[in-house]
C-alpha cells in the first residue's frame, strides 16, 4: 500500500515537473521586432523612447499650463511618467 502511494507521487512530481517545463517552454516564441533596414531592433526599445517622447510632451504641457511647479519631486514623477507610458504602450500594442 505504501508502496502504491510512493509510486503515485513520484508519477505525479513527473507529470508536473513535466508540464511545468513546457509552460516555460511556450514564452520561447516568436519575440516581436521590427526589421529597419535589414537590421532587427526589439519592440520594447521603441516603445521606451516614445515613453520618454511622452514624458517629455508632458513635461512641456505642464509648462505651458504654469503648474510644473507643483510637481514634486520632479526628478522622481517623470522617469515614472515615462516608464508608465512605455509599459502602457507595450500593453496595448502587443499585447
Amino acid at each position: 500500500m505504501m508502496k502504491q502511494i510512493q509510486k503515485r507521487g513520484s508519477r505525479l512530481v513527473a507529470g508536473f515537473s513535466a508540464v511545468s517545463l513546457l509552460a516555460l517552454l511556450s514564452g520561447c516564441q516568436r519575440a516581436p521586432t521590427f526589421s529597419i533596414l535589414g537590421s532587427f531592433f526589439p519592440a520594447w526599445l521603441f516603445c521606451i523612447i516614445a515613453g520618454i517622447l511622452l514624458a517629455w510632451g508632458a513635461q512641456w504641457f505642464f509648462t505651458r499650463l504654469q503648474i510644473e511647479s507643483y510637481i514634486k519631486p520632479a526628478i522622481l514623477v517623470y522617469p515614472c511618467l515615462a516608464a508608465f507610458c512605455a509599459f502602457t504602450l507595450w500593453l496595448v500594442i502587443f499585447s
